[in-house]
C-alpha cells in the first residue's frame, strides 16, 4: 500500500503518533499534549509529549491547525499510520458472509457491481465506486442475427455473465434469414466461451490464412462478426454514496466537495486513476495529494481489483474524508473485491 518507506521513529514517537491518530479519528479534534500523555499508556510528561509533537511537526506527520488547539495527523502522518503502525485484521468469517449475503446471487454483471458500490457505501458510510469493464473483457456464450433490412441487421449476444447486449450492424449486402441462422451456427460452434478480443484477432488471422480460398459462408461469417465483436464503448464506473461526504467536518471546504462531486459527473479523471489501480497488485491506497487527483486532495482512496482466473476486470473501493478507521474500511474492500471475484467465477462455470 505504500509509495515509499516510512520514516524511522523511536518506540516514544511512534506509540505517540498511533495514539494521536487514533484519538483524532475518534472524535476528529485536534488532541492537545495532556491528553496524549494520558492516552498513550507511557509514563512521560506532558513536556517531553511536547517536545515529541514538536518533533513529528518538523518531520511533516502532525501539524497544529491553530495556536494552542493540539495537533492534527497530515497526509504524511496518516501514511506512516497505515503502512507501519495499523494493526489490522481480516474481517471474521460471520462479517464475510453478512457482506455476501447483501449481494444478489446469480445477478447479471452490471447489477453486480451496482450493489457492490452500494453496499461499500452502506457498510463504511463514505462513497463506494466500481470500475465497470467493457462487454469484450467477458467470454460470449451465445449469438443470434435478426435482419432489419436490407442494410442493417441486429446482433443479439449473450455473454456467460447472464447479460444480453444488442447491437445493430450496418451490413454490405442483404442477408436472408436462412443465411444469418447458419452464420450465427458456425460462430456459436467455433467461439463460444472466448472473450470478444480473442475472436477478433482470431478471425483476423483465419482471414490471412484462408485468403483467396474464402467460403461464401466464412465470408458472410467474417463480415458480420468483425463488427458485432466489435470494441464496445469506453470502460464506466458506478458511484455510490456521494451525499455521505456533505456535513462531514473534514469536507467542510464547499469548494473541495463541489470539485469532487463534480469529478463524479465527469468520471473520466477518476477512471484513469482506478485504471491505476487496475495495474497495481491488491490493496491501493491514496491518501490525499498521494492520487496527483486534485479533487481528492482532502480525501482518501482505498481500492481492491477483482477478476476472473488472475485477470483483473476492473478495481472496487470507497473514497472517503482522510480521517478513516482504516483498519475496518481496508478489510471491507478487500472482503469485497474477493466475493465479486468469486461471484463472476461462479458465472463462467454455472451459464
Amino acid at each position: 500500500m505504500s509509495a515509499e518507506a516510512p520514516l524511522q521513529l523511536d518506540v516514544r514517537s511512534r506509540s505517540l503518533l498511533r495514539a494521536l491518530i487514533a484519538q483524532y479519528i475518534a472524535d476528529g479534534q485536534p488532541v492537545g499534549s495532556r491528553t496524549l500523555a494520558k492516552s498513550s499508556g507511557l509514563d512521560v510528561s506532558p513536556a517531553t509529549v511536547r517536545n515529541i509533537m514538536a518533533d513529528l511537526e518538523d518531520a511533516g506527520l502532525v501539524a497544529a491547525p491553530h495556536v494552542s488547539a493540539g495537533r492534527v495527523p497530515t497526509a504524511q502522518g496518516y501514511r506512516v499510520f497505515v503502512d507501519s503502525l495499523l494493526e489490522m485484521r481480516p474481517l471474521g468469517r460471520g462479517e464475510v458472509e453478512q457482506l455476501r449475503r447483501e449481494l444478489p446471487t446469480g445477478a447479471a454483471t452490471p447489477d453486480l457491481l451496482g450493489s457492490a458500490s452500494a453496499l461499500l457505501s452502506e457498510v463504511t458510510r463514505f462513497v463506494g465506486v466500481v470500475s465497470v469493464p467493457r462487454r469484450e473483457e467477458f467470454p460470449f456464450r451465445h449469438i443470434d442475427f435478426v435482419a432489419l433490412d436490407d442494410s442493417r441487421v441486429l446482433v443479439i449476444l449473450v455473454f456467460t455473465d447472464g447479460q444480453v447486449q444488442n447491437r445493430v450492424i450496418t451490413v454490405q449486402r442483404p442477408y436472408g434469414a436462412g443465411e444469418l441462422e447458419q452464420v450465427a451456427n458456425y460462430l456459436n460452434a467455433n467461439f463460444a466461451g472466448m472473450r470478444l478480443d480473442q475472436i477478433r484477432e482470431r478471425l483476423l488471422r483465419e482471414m490471412r490464412e484462408e485468403g483467396a480460398r474464402l467460403n461464401t459462408l466464412l465470408t458472410a461469417a467474417m463480415e458480420v462478426a468483425q463488427q458485432a465483436f466489435g470494441e464496445s464503448a469506453d470502460s464506466d464506473m458506478l458511484v455510490a454514496g456521494q451525499t455521505n461526504l456533505m456535513g462531514r467536518q473534514e469536507a467542510a471546504d464547499v469548494d473541495r466537495l463541489r470539485e469532487l462531486f463534480e469529478a463524479f459527473q465527469r468520471k473520466r479523471d477518476l477512471l484513469q486513476l482506478l485504471e491505476r489501480c487496475a495495474r497495481a497488485d491488491g490493496v491501493r491506497l491514496f491518501i490525499g495529494e498521494e492520487s496527483g487527483f486534485a479533487a481528492l486532495d482532502s480525501y482518501s482512496l482505498i481500492t481492491a481489483p477483482y477478476g476472473v482466473d488472475n485477470r483483473v476486470l476492473g478495481v472496487l473501493g470507497v473514497i472517503g474524508p482522510t480521517r478513516m478507521a482504516y483498519e475496518r474500511v481496508i478489510p471491507v474492500v478487500q472482503a469485497t473485491a474477493r466475493i465479486i471475484s468469486g461471484a463472476l467465477k461462479r458465472h463462467q462455470t454455472t451459464l
